[in-house]
């Protein structure tokens, strides 16, 4: 599910995960891709288990030929990572369902999640700006 959100919302790939070969061209890594990103893209993951099994990780290089790079964050640090603090909220206040049995489902409930979050940021920044 982690492969296919990140091929379909993430880079982009109207046939996801089952056309990463094809983007990548798919004759050896080496080759120039069919297809890229208009921006590069680096998604920054942990080391969580879905971040790191075998069927994401092994990805890693057709990804990068189609611009979109894995940053993996050292072990036991979410010190490092800013987003920690928004996403627990947004997980566990915002996330409305905790399964979704579709890429189109997940990533609805997570725009939504981050959308309430966006807001709360912006209302905070806006009031921070008033009181200044």
């Amino acid at each position: 599910m982690l492969l296919e959100f990140a091929c379909v919302r993430l880079a982009g790939l109207g046939g996801g995960a089952a056309v990463l070969d094809l983007a990548a061209d798919g004759l050896g890594i080496d080759v120039i891709p069919v297809w890229e990103r208009r921006r590069p893209c680096t998604i920054v993951l942990d080391n969580a288990s879905a971040h790191a099994a075998k069927a994401f990780k092994g990805r890693r290089r057709q990804l990068a030929k189609i611009g979109v790079e894995l940053f993996y964050l050292p072990p036991y640090s979410p010190e490092l990572n800013d987003i920690e603090l928004v996403w627990r909220q947004a997980k566990y206040q915002d996330y409305p369902h905790r399964t979704q049995n579709s890429t189109d489902a997940i990533g609805k409930a997570v725009d939504q999640a981050m959308n309430h979050q966006r807001d709360r940021i912006r209302q905070s920044a806006t009031n921070r700006i008033r009181a200044a």
